[in-house]
């Protein structure tokens, strides 16, 4: 007797009416907020004329999710209804399929319901992850040809970035969906009698068995076509023996004829499956026989044979063996990321004196940059910031100006909102978002000029008509006519801002405080920027999306206003080019008299076939990373281009996206994608905006990384690695682990025709400190050029980390320095710049000192140079003019070939060394400290020179201790035991330096 189970408790009317309304409630909410967040992007693309890219992707992802959803649910819905319409009519009795019954009883009422449902909610998922593939949609639709092949199968490389990522996509849609119809089939026929675990006869019908079977042989169908996918994909992957990304030996040779293999194998299993299981035996025996030999080929095909080729016939030799596919790597990674036409040019630096030329040179030396936009960040908000809440963000840009016909570098910042920093009465509501709605003025100061004691000297950004400042210029020489900043880097998400009056003259916006008078003046916005919110609709719309009722209630928002959001420029592009990785370091430009944002955009794919693959997070950090610049997402690419230029307006928010690489097919199949006309052609370029155009700094990491390994084009010698190449630490923290950051510089490097506006990067040899090569990246005739000047192996010349340590522990000029640091100050340093010039090397490191005082800013006190070596020549002088007069009267006094000793003057004939302000000869006690101090100084070069830390460190530990012996010694031997004696160039005696400095 079969106890029957006592039927599910129905829910009660008042209990179904309450879950009606709260699941009624949940989607209205959730429609309503999808709709206002469409309604209002909607709004914000069509202020900046940009309706085709929302329109583009809102339909690329509907139409993405209703196929691959609907299709998916038909094809599992369908399996289901299939299965459901072949169950058997008449079934054994057995104790299974009694306890069955009771799970067909509750389905077979509403079998279409539960189908339905079931269908719908694998649907829904599939939809929601096809949308998020518009991007590789759009490119498959749009693509076209790169005219470059590849190196195995002679096809376009077009195929792998276009066609190969979206049908890898499709291919595992299939398997889920295939997958998903077996499942669900194999349940319903268990459910409805088709498949018995007990009971006498078959434990499966025929119409079960071929439809099961069906599926299992279009799963193995699939396969097949992954493998022939796949033999394209080895391309994409990690060669293991060589180290190195696409196909290698053992991959071209084994692996891939394998694939092949076991692809035919794969429709010969399909076939048998269908045949042996329906026509012939009729059972699952050797359909089962068919998918154990693809397993076990598989594993013996596809992983034991390419195994023992990788490591009996590669390994042994790999060398050889891998030799053209390295070279394969090689060509495709400087094909992918533009380093084919690198410039290499050998630069001996065998030049170790200072040449007289220095003095007389009008192309290096006048141009070099003293500021350094990372520490006077701090000068120009203090001098140049006027209120509290007036902010220049962390690090400051680079870039170059002609005033009075002379072309040199400016260190610029924009006075921007900083809405963290206004007080408590000013964040309210009113004023957060109607009063303080902009900033003032770009603020620059050439960067090679100091006054007043080391400020920057400004030319421009001034509140008033005229320069308050004595430190300053008495005119703007960087004039702007709309010198308003509405949209700036200081900008966050929830920073928008209300603008627009109902009556003419009735100025609510705080302009800029009037110097002269010590009053403020105010302003109402007058651009065309904004959207509209003059309408009640408007109004109720947009306090739902911000939740905030003000914009109903306030007076402030009248029917004039406009709401002014995604304000900060890089956000703004990254929104109507969402196909773009962009740059971490915007940087703002006077162009045509108004504020121009200037923002690199890239184009990127990660299927380029045998390039070397890098993550942009890991490979663009350095120092400045998150301060003043943003970090790259993590992304893996193998192909880069700096396709676009982006223009952001600082007052009115208009976007401009200009095509900058007319070569780029990826850029090419974007565009068309979105009507043809998103991105203005180069030509449409203004003059005036392209002469602001600089090298991108993301772009150049990317590619200075890279050359440090695949500057070697030699198979043989990229295998063994030994001229390998890294990028040195920050030279005044090397312990950090922080990468140096390349530099702008306005400078000429050998075998240039004059000054050009470049970033530069020095790298120093794998595991050593010495200097490798100088890269440098600039355009020339509106084209990018990476130039290489790489320096003989076995160079005397130091690296960056080297020569500051070298300047630093100069006894003379550490004695200096000490002066200069104290409890009530600081110093910091500088970029350390290294110049090419006269067949050696020029190093510029400027010296800054920052009181430890409240609201303190740093200073330029004095100039750290050295030539040649990094360490036989040093000088730390007032400013730039005085040092490279010392550095060249050093180079006179010291014979051919010969260094000087440490401290800038020559040991008298006794030997014994004469005291740091180079008077008197020394005697008795200070005789033998100062020859302790340079026995230790020697010590420590040699330390260097052979590179064990172990003895470097005590060697530093002894030059410590000699050098606090001399100077207990200097206080002895003074008079009455005094302080002791200054040396040359002390910061107490200097004059400040003058804006020709």
């Amino acid at each position: 007797m079969v106890m029957r189970s006592s039927p599910l408790p129905r829910m009660s009317r008042r209990g179904r009416v309450t879950i009606g309304v709260l699941v009624g409630v949940f989607v209205l909410f959730t429609l309503l907020g999808w709709g206002v967040q469409a309604w209002t992007d909607w709004l914000w693309f069509q202020e900046v004329r940009y309706t085709q890219v929302f329109t583009g992707v809102l339909v690329t992802r509907l139409l993405l999710f209703l196929t691959v959803g609907v299709g998916l649910a038909l094809f599992v819905g369908g399996n289901l209804w299939l299965a459901y319409r072949l169950r058997p009519m008449l079934r054994p009795h057995s104790l299974e399929q009694a306890t069955l019954e009771r799970y067909r009883m509750l389905i077979s009422p509403r079998i279409g319901t539960w189908i339905s449902l079931t269908a719908a909610v694998l649907g829904l998922f599939a939809g929601l992850s096809a949308q998020g593939r518009w991007n590789q949609w759009l490119l498959f639709r749009n693509g076209g040809s790169f005219g470059v092949k590849d190196p195995e199968f002679g096809v376009d490389v077009g195929f792998y970035v276009f066609q190969l990522p979206f049908l890898r996509y499709l291919l595992g849609v299939g398997f889920t969906a295939v997958v998903l119809a077996l499942l669900g089939a194999l349940a319903a026929h268990y459910v409805f009698g088709g498949v018995r675990l007990q009971g006498v006869g078959d434990r499966m019908t025929n119409a079960a068995r071929a439809h099961l079977s069906t599926l299992v042989a279009v799963f193995v169908l699939l396969k097949a076509v992954a493998y022939v996918l796949d033999r394209r994909a080895m391309l994409l992957e990690y060669n293991e023996g060589a180290k190195l990304y696409g196909a290698g030996y053992a991959d071209v040779n084994a692996l891939l004829p394998a694939k092949e293999i076991l692809a035919w194998i794969s429709v010969v299993v399909a076939i048998a499956i269908i045949v042996f299981s329906n026509a012939v035996m009729r059972n699952l025996v050797w359909p089962g026989i068919s998918l154990a030999l693809l397993g076990v080929s598989a594993v013996a095909i596809g992983g034991i044979y390419p195994w023992a080729v990788q490591t009996f016939e590669v390994k042994p030799s790999a060398r050889d063996k891998e030799a053209p596919f390295i070279e394969r790597s090689i060509t495709a990674t400087r094909t992918a990321f533009e380093l084919a036409d690198t410039k290499t040019t050998g630069y001996a630096a065998s030049n170790l004196r200072p040449p007289a030329s220095l003095a007389s040179d009008t192309a290096v030396v006048p141009n070099v940059r003293l500021l350094d936009p990372q520490l006077v960040s701090e000068t120009y908000t203090q001098l140049q910031q006027v209120r509290g809440f007036y902010d220049f963000g962390p690090k400051l840009d680079i870039d170059r100006y002609s005033v009075a016909n002379k072309t040199s570098d400016y260190v610029v910042g924009v006075r921007e909102i900083n809405y963290n920093e206004l007080t408590d009465q000013q964040s309210n509501w009113i004023n957060k978002h109607t009063v303080y709605t902009h900033g003032y003025g770009l603020v620059a100061a050439p960067a090679n000029q100091v006054v007043c004691g080391g400020q920057p000297y400004f030319v421009s950004g001034f509140l008033g008509e005229k320069a308050q400042e004595a430190c300053s210029s008495q005119a703007e020489q960087i004039p702007a006519s709309q010198p308003r900043i509405y949209y700036g880097e200081r900008m966050g998400p929830n920073d928008y801002a209300i603008v627009g009056q109902s009556e003419a003259g009735k100025h609510a916006e705080f302009d800029r405080p009037t110097p002269t008078t010590g009053g403020e003046q105010y302003y109402t916005y007058t651009g065309e920027g904004g959207v509209e919110i003059g309408s009640f609709t408007r109004r109720l719309l947009y306090a739902i999306k911000e939740q905030e009722t003000n914009f109903l209630l306030s007076e402030a928002v009248n029917d004039n206003s406009r709401l002014l959001y995604v304000r900060n420029p890089r956000d703004r592009v990254e929104k109507v080019a969402p196909f773009l990785t962009l740059d971490g370091d915007p940087y703002p430009a006077v162009v045509g008299g108004r504020v121009q944002w200037i923002i690199d955009g890239y184009t990127t794919a990660a299927t380029y076939p045998y390039a070397e693959r890098v993550n942009l997070q890991t490979e663009t950090a350095d120092e400045l990373t998150n301060r003043g610049t943003f970090q790259l997402a993590r992304e893996n690419v193998n192909y880069m281009r700096n396709s676009v230029k982006a223009t952001v307006d600082a007052y009115d928010g208009t976007v401009r996206l200009y095509e900058f690489d007319e070569d780029d097919p990826v850029l090419k199949a974007w565009n068309k994608a979105f009507g043809g006309d998103l991105v203005l052609p180069k030509s449409a370029i203004p003059a005036e905006l392209a002469a602001h155009f600089r090298y991108p700094v993301d772009m150049f990491k990317v590619q200075r990384n890279l050359l440090t390994k695949f500057h070697v084009t030699e198979p043989g010698d990229f295998y063994s690695g030994q001229d390998f190449w890294q990028v040195p630490n920050v030279p005044d923290a090397p312990d950090s682990g922080q990468k140096q950051p390349p530099y702008y510089l306005f400078t000429q490097f050998p075998g240039q025709e004059s000054p050009r506006f470049q970033l530069t990067a020095a790298v120093t040899p794998n595991g050593r400190q010495n200097l490798a090569a100088l890269i440098s990246g600039s355009y020339v005739d509106g084209r990018p050029q990476l130039e290489v000047l790489e320096l003989p192996d076995q160079t005397r010349v130091s690296g960056p980390v080297q020569v500051h340590q070298q300047m630093t522990n100069n006894a003379n000029i550490r004695q200096q320095l000490n002066l200069l640091s104290s409890n009530q100050a600081q110093v910091q340093y500088g970029n350390l710049l290294s110049l090419p010039f006269g067949d050696g090397m020029l190093y510029v490191e400027p010296v800054y000192v920052k009181s430890n005082q409240q609201d303190a800013y740093p200073l330029l006190q004095k100039v750290l140079l050295s030539y040649g070596d990094g360490g036989s020549y040093v000088v730390l002088a007032d400013n730039i003019t005085d040092g490279i007069k010392q550095l060249v009267d050093q180079g006179k006094r010291a014979a051919p070939g010969t260094p000087p000793p440490a401290d800038d003057t020559p040991p008298p004939p006794g030997g014994t060394p004469p005291p740091p302000g180079g008077t008197a000869p020394l005697t008795g006690e200070l005789a033998a400290a100062a020859e302790r101090v340079q026995s230790a100084i020697v010590e420590v070069k040699a330390a260097q020179t052979s590179g064990d830390f172990e003895r470097y460190g005590r060697a530093l530990k002894a030059l410590d201790e000699a050098m606090t012996a001399f100077q207990q010694a200097q206080r002895t031997a003074a008079p009455g035991g005094g302080a002791a004696p200054t040396p040359s160039g002390s910061p107490s005696g200097s004059p400040a330096p003058s804006p020709n400095a």
